[in-house]
C-alpha cells in the first residue's frame, strides 16, 4: 500500500515560511497572491497488510504535530 500525508498549519496559526514565499513572488511581479500557506507532503510505502488506519496512527504519534498542524491521508 501507498499513502501521502499532506500535513498543513492549522488556520489560526502564523506561517513565516509561506509569508517569505508570498513576498517573493510579490517582489518577481506576482502581485495577485495575498497570501501563502506552506506545508509538506509525506510518502509512505507500506507493507502488505498496513491499513490508512495505521497512517492515522503514524500523523498522530509523529508525522504531524496535532496541536498546530492538519493533516489528510490519501491512499494512491
Amino acid at each position: 500500500m501507498k499513502a501521502r500525508v499532506h500535513v498543513m498549519l492549522k488556520n489560526g496559526v502564523l506561517d513565516p515560511q509561506g509569508e517569505a514565499v508570498r513576498h517573493a513572488l510579490g517582489a518577481m511581479g506576482f502581485d495577485g497572491v495575498q497570501g501563502v500557506r506552506q506545508g509538506k507532503v509525506i510518502e509512505l510505502d507500506l507493507a502488505e497488510g498496513a491499513t490508512e488506519a495505521d497512517v492515522t496512527q503514524m500523523c498522530e504519534k509523529l508525522l504531524a504535530n496535532t496541536v498546530i498542524e492538519s493533516y489528510s491521508v490519501e491512499v494512491v
